[in-house]
C-alpha cells in the first residue's frame, strides 16, 4: 500500500461512513462527533512518535482520506439520510445464506429477535468492533468491512420486522436447547456429580479471573453453566468477566440472569449498579434464553476475529 494514498479496497468503504467511523446507523449527531474527535486523537501523529514512521504516515492518510470524508457525510443531515437510504437498499437484497464477514448463525439469530433485542445487541457489537477498529491500522480495513456487514444485517432486520407475526411463541425446553447447544447434562451421570464437576470448573474460572486470563475464565464458566444452569454464581462471574473484557452488552445479559436466579446474589448486585441495571426488571424467560445464546455466540466470534 502506498503511504500517499489508500487502495481502492479502503476507499470503497466510504459507501458506509457509519462503518468507517465505527458508529451505529442510528447514532445521533453528538455520538458521531464524539467518535470523530476520539479518532482524531487516536490517529494524531503525536500518538505514533514512539513507533515507526510508516505507521505514523499511514495513520495520517487513513484519517485524511477515509475518516474525514466519512465525517463530512455524516455531519450533514441530508447526506446522512441519503447514506441510510443507500444502505437500506442494499439491505433489501441481503441473502442470509450468502457468505460474508459475519457468520450465518449470527445473521439468522438476529433475524429472530424482537426490535428491542436486535437493537441492544447491534449497538453492543458495533461498540465491540469499534473499540479495536483502528488499533492495528493494517487490519482496520477488514474490521470496517465487518462493521458494514453488521449495518446491513441490522437494517435488513428493521425492514423485515414489521412483517413478522406479533403472536407470542410458546416457550418450550427444546427451543432453549436449540439456542444454547448441549446445555442438557448427559443422562448417564448423576445430577450430584454434574454439580460437583460444575463447581470444579467454576473454581478454575476463579483462578483464571484472579490471573486476569479472561478467555480461559469464560471457557471454564461456560462449561460450568452447561452442567448446572441454576447456579447464580456462575452467571454473575461470567458477567463480571465480560465486563472486564469491555463486552458490556454480554455482561448485562449474564448479570440479569444471575439476579433472575438469585435476586440477592452479591456480585451480581454490585455490578448491576455499575452497569445501571434495574434489579426489579422482569425478564422474559424466552428472551433471556435467546440473549444468553447470542451472547455466547458473539463472544466466541469476536474473540476469534478481533484479537
Amino acid at each position: 500500500m502506498s503511504l500517499n494514498s489508500l487502495s481502492k479496497e479502503w476507499l470503497n468503504l466510504l459507501i458506509d461512513p457509519y462503518a468507517v467511523l465505527g458508529v451505529a446507523v442510528n447514532a445521533d449527531e453528538s455520538q458521531i462527533s464524539k467518535r470523530y474527535y476520539a479518532l482524531a486523537k487516536q490517529l494524531h501523529p503525536d500518538h505514533y512518535v514512539s513507533r515507526n514512521e510508516p505507521d505514523q504516515e499511514l495513520a495520517q492518510v487513513v484519517f485524511t482520506q477515509l475518516i474525514n470524508p466519512a465525517y463530512e457525510k455524516l455531519k450533514q443531515t441530508k447526506k446522512r439520510l441519503n447514506t441510510i437510504e443507500l444502505l437500506r437498499s442494499e439491505a433489501r437484497f441481503l441473502d442470509p445464506q450468502k457468505p460474508s464477514s459475519i457468520p450465518i448463525s449470527i445473521i439468522q439469530s438476529i433475524s429472530t429477535m424482537s426490535d428491542g433485542e436486535a437493537e441492544l445487541f447491534y449497538k453492543d457489537i458495533v461498540t465491540l468492533y469499534s473499540s479495536t477498529q483502528y488499533y492495528s491500522l493494517y487490519q482496520s480495513c477488514q474490521v470496517t468491512q465487518q462493521l458494514n456487514a453488521l449495518n446491513i444485517v441490522y437494517l435488513s432486520h428493521q425492514q423485515a420486522q414489521p412483517l413478522q407475526s406479533n403472536e407470542p411463541i410458546p416457550i418450550i425446553p427444546q427451543q432453549e436447547n436449540q439456542i444454547i447447544p448441549n446445555i442438557s447434562p448427559p443422562n448417564t451421570i448423576p445430577q450430584k456429580d454434574l454439580i460437583h464437576y460444575a463447581q470444579y470448573y467454576y473454581e478454575r474460572a476463579v483462578e483464571y479471573y484472579n490471573q486476569g486470563n479472561w478467555n480461559l475464565a469464560v471457557q471454564e464458566l461456560r462449561d460450568a453453566i452447561k452442567l448446572d444452569t441454576t447456579n447464580s454464581d456462575y452467571y454473575a462471574l461470567l458477567g463480571v468477566v465480560h465486563f472486564q473484557q469491555k463486552f458490556l452488552g454480554m455482561a448485562k445479559v449474564y448479570i440479569r440472569q444471575a439476579l433472575k436466579i438469585n435476586p440477592q446474589q452479591a456480585l451480581a448486585l454490585k455490578y448491576a449498579a455499575i452497569l445501571q441495571i434495574e434489579v426489579n426488571d422482569i425478564v422474559n424467560p424466552q428472551s433471556m434464553s435467546k440473549a444468553l445464546g447470542i451472547a455466547s455466540l458473539l463472544s466466541k466470534f469476536l474473540s476469534q476475529k478481533l484479537y
